[in-house]
Order: structure tokens, then sequence, then C-alpha cells
């Protein structure tokens, strides 16, 4: 079996609930924003069944984790979250429903390995969540994983965690990049947009529940439209979602390179919504590897869109994230990025050793690289990065900047974001205030500190 389980084994569960009984649920997400979609819109039809949910999973009568099997490095965190609900069940009795990405993948290993789980459901799934909780409930084991369909597959509702001024918004699933390294098409199918009209419905009820900032998520926001509309038309979409009372800012994420249109940069330019921020994961700035990656950039290609963005949009705030250890990948192909991080200053960027994901081609190229080696790469990365980082951020210092209220600390001080900044992965604000401040509030700061990842600043009246 390709996928090793190499947890303690546990015991056989306690005797099924009966048939027909509605149930509080607790639901474990793993993995990335479009998995907190998907588990956002399974509790909805979770709820539109009767069923309720609970934060307990103590006090639930099923526990469901959501999984993710991107990398190696998420399928053990998905496995041990399994083994981690399980050891709950064993004491308790609960149903235990593995749903997601790692089901998708290895449906049949699963369900022969881990008996402890009651029910599987792949990602095309979620809508049939309350018939398998019955079946389930009545004593049988139940695999649901279904392919693709062939257009977006739209549920109704979402549960969203209350006091939130953040959202996403998923605009597509799946993805036709077909990457060498990765195993997401597999997964998740051929791409597929949601239709205007739908996005635009979800983002007004997401306003009128309090909802301030949309973040546009998609495996490729940037290639928005392409199969429906016959072109990249997330421009289109970006102007419609503008006229929206209510939302104050709009944030896109994982924008491809070769999709990012003159169109689209015009639009980030003059619409006042949209924050001047943009997340191109662009892998690497190499011809060779770039090519092996099976990337549809070329290292002109992508040194012309930094071009154009930032001359259009001089404030553009952009987030990238790399590999490094490709396979093959040379100390001279290295130090190429190494130059390219150093010469461009990213506002932002992450990096990832290279993982070999089975099933992938680049898992079988040759000239594998020993993890020390892609580990030493990713941390000289990432050391220059913090670098670059201190320095964009001293250059904020004293400067005014829009800032979204997060949470109040213990001390008195406020932690927030900027509209430069996505939640969870990039950079923060420590702040005073004079005055209460909520969470979800908008406020101007005029920056008094930096440091590598984050500023400090003080509320002024603007």
């Amino acid at each position: 079996m390709r996928l090793r389980l190499e947890l303690m084994r546990l015991p056989a569960a306690a005797a099924p609930r009966k048939e027909n009984d509605k149930m509080k649920v607790y639901i474990e997400t793993l993995g990335c924003p479009k998995n907190t979609v998907d588990s956002e819109s399974m509790a909805a039809v979770l709820e539109n069944g009767g069923n309720s949910l609970t934060d307990d999973p103590y006090g639930a009568d099923a526990l469901v984790v959501n999984t993710c099997a991107f990398i190696k490095d998420a399928k053990e965190e998905s496995i041990g979250a399994i083994f981690d609900m399980a050891g709950i069940k064993k004491n308790s009795g609960q149903l235990l429903v593995v749903t997601g990405c790692l089901p998708q993948r290895y449906a049949d290993e699963l369900y022969d390995e881990i008996p402890e789980v009651d029910a599987f459901l792949g990602v095309n799934d979620y809508e049939n969540i309350n018939d398998v909780l019955e079946k389930a409930a009545s004593g049988s084991r139940v695999s649901s994983v279904h392919r693709a369909p062939a257009d977006y597959d739209e549920l109704e509702g979402r549960v969203i965690e209350a006091g939130e001024a953040s959202a996403y918004l998923r605009i597509a699933e799946g993805c036709d990049n077909v990457c060498s390294y990765c195993i997401i098409p597999a997964i998740r199918g051929p791409y597929r947009s949601r239709r205007i009209e739908n996005i635009v419905k979800e983002a007004e009820e997401l306003a009128a529940s309090g909802k301030k900032e949309l973040i546009l998520i998609a495996q490729d926001v940037s290639a928005y439209g392409k199969d429906i509309y016959g072109g990249f038309v997330l421009y289109k979409l970006l102007r419609e979602l503008c006229r929206i009372d209510g939302i104050k800012w709009i944030r896109l994420l994982y924008c491809y390179e070769d999709s990012i249109t003159d169109d689209l940069i015009e639009t980030i330019r003059d619409e006042e919504k949209i924050c001047d921020y943009i997340d191109i994961p662009l892998q690497h700035i190499n011809d060779r590897i770039l090519e092996d990656m099976n990337r549809h950039s070329t290292s002109a290609s992508i040194r012309d869109t930094i071009s154009r963005l930032r001359s259009a949009i001089p404030d553009i705030h952009i987030r990238t994230t790399f590999i490094t250890g490709f396979p093959g990948e040379s100390e001279e192909e290295f130090e190429e990025l190494q130059d390219f991080v150093e010469e461009t200053k990213f506002d932002r960027l992450g990096v990832f050793s290279y993982s070999p994901e089975e099933d992938t081609p680049a898992a079988e190229m040759p000239d594998q690289i020993d993890s020390d080696v892609k580990d030493a790469r990713r941390d000289a990365i990432m050391e220059l990065q913090r670098e670059i980082s201190l320095e964009n951020n001293k250059k904020k210092i004293g400067s005014v900047l829009e800032t979204i209220i997060e949470s109040k600390n213990d001390d008195g001080t406020y932690s927030g974001r900027t509209r430069y900044d996505a939640p969870e992965i990039d950079d923060g604000v420590i702040l005073v205030s004079d005055t209460e401040l909520n969470p979800g509030d908008f406020v101007y700061i005029k920056v008094t500190d930096a440091f590598d990842y984050d500023i400090t600043g003080e509320r002024i009246d603007k």
C-alpha cells in the first residue's frame, strides 16, 4: 500500500447509534482555505438536514475530519488527526467520518487499513454527508468517493464563524495546470469556474452578514472564466464584486503569472476596494527547472509581469512561494533563484522544500536531491527574505496605513493587519488606541516601529 499508516492501531468502536437520529457533529479542518470553504459548505448541508454543529468533540455524536493530501507532511498530519479522533471515539462511541483530499486520493487503502472509520467522503461528495451519516448510524461502513463533475457543483449555503470580518470566496474548483510535482489536478479534477451571478449572490450574502473583506480563492484565481466564458475574465468579476455595499477590501490569492492580464492589472489599479496585493506562486526562476516543473512561465515572462504590476501599481505588495531542491537543481540554479529573490525584494515570500509525491512525473525524475540539501537551501532563502522583510517594513515607519482589527490582547494592545496582508500567512500589526476597538473595525494607524515580519503603530484619526 502506497499510503503508509505507521500509527498505533486502536480497538474496535462502541455500538452504532440508531438510524434516523439527528446528530451533533464536530468538524476538524486541515489544509488550505479551500478546505475551510468545503467544511463550511458541508456544515450547511448538515444543518439543512436537521443535524447540528458542536465545537466539543467529546460531546459530539459524529466526528468529521476534513483532510489534506497535498504533500507528505499534510498527509501525515491528516492521518494523525484521524487517529486522534479515533481515540476520542474509542471512549465515547461516536461515528467517525473522514472527508476531503485524503480519501479522494486513497479511498480503497484507507477503507482497508483504518477500520475505526465509519465513512469516507471525497471532495465531490459533501452533499451526501447526511445520507452517509444515516447509513453509518445503521451500522454500515460507507465509502462515497466520486470523480469531479463536468461543471462547478454549487452547494447551498455555508456556516461561517461568527464575528470574523473576513471570508473566503471560492470562484472556481480544480486545476488544468498539471505541474509535474503536483497531485491536485488528480484529486480536485479539471478547472471549473463558477458563474459570475452565483459568486456575486454569495458575496452579497456575505456582505449582508457583516463580512467586510472577501478573499478570492481557487487553485488558479487568475484563470477564472476560461472554461465557461472563453477567456480570462477575473477583471469582470472583480468589477461586479466592487459594486457590493458593505465590502471594503477584496484580496486575490493564487494567481498564476501567465494569466495575469493587462485588464486585471488595470482593474486592481482602478478599483479602490481591491487591495494592492497579489499572491503569485512562482516556484522558481530558472528556465530549465520551470520547464521540468511544467510551468507555463519563463524567467523573462515572470520578470515582465512583476515589472508591469509595479509600474502600474507602485504600492503593490507581491506575495510568492518557491520550491527548493527540485530534482536536478544544481548549485548554480539555486544561486540564480537566490539572486532573483535578492534583486526583486518580494514583500511576502514563502519557501517549501521539494516533496516527491507519488503518481507525479517529478517523483520519477532522476537526480533527486537529499533532504538536508533541500532544507538548507530553503532556510537560506528564508533568511534572505527575513532581511528583505525587515528592510521593507522599516520603510513604513512614519506612514499611515489602513488596518483591520482582529483581536484585543491581554496587555490592552490590539492585533490587526493592513490591506497588504492576508490572514494567517502574512505580517501582523500590534497597535495601541486611546479608544475601544472591536474585531472587524477598520482604523488608520501611524507606523511607529518595524520588525522582521510585523509592525507596530498607534491609531490616529484621518
